[in-house]
């Protein structure tokens, strides 16, 4: 008699059960471990969801804009000033930049920051002040910003 003859059917039929076993397990731990990782995914994205809100008036991010906002309207004062001491041989004020045609900014502020400009023969100093329009911005931190005649802008401590 050949070997194959003397394998029971029993051991044939659990050895084909344990194999589909095996493999039904491999598939079931395959599903598991992708909706665990779909899970923990979905969970840190609804995290960092909750954590980014949306900006506030005087959040680090309209800060940043705001302030950005400032010191491109500050250059654009120093142009007008390095363009009216062109023409007239000395340095204006906000009014006479705007009426001579030097700078085309007609505004004097820009989201809470006031302009003021101190000019003179020898040179001017632009200052960009923020000052609180509600009560709940009196907890807020914007910087004073200042340019010169020297065409660079400080923060004014």
């Amino acid at each position: 008699m050949h070997e194959w003859a003397r394998i029971r059917p029993s051991t044939i039929v659990r050895g084909f059960i344990s194999r589909e076993n095996h493999f039904i397990m491999k598939a079931v731990i395959g599903l598991l471990s992708i909706v665990v990782s779909v899970g923990i995914g979905l969970g840190v994205y609804y995290m960092y969801l909750k954590q980014a809100t949306p900006a506030v008036a005087g959040s680090v991010a309209t800060q940043a804009i705001s302030t950005t906002g400032v010191e491109m309207d500050l250059n654009a004062i120093a142009q007008g000033e390095r363009m009216y001491f062109a023409q007239n041989g000395s340095y204006g004020t906000m009014d006479q930049l705007t009426s001579s045609g030097a700078m085309s900014m007609t505004r004097t502020g820009r989201d809470g920051y006031s302009y003021t400009i101190d000019a003179s023969a020898g040179g001017f100093t632009v200052v960009a002040k923020w000052s609180p329009q509600t009560p709940e911005q009196q907890v807020l931190h914007y910087p004073t910003f200042s340019v010169d005649q020297t065409y660079q802008i400080h923060e004014v401590q």
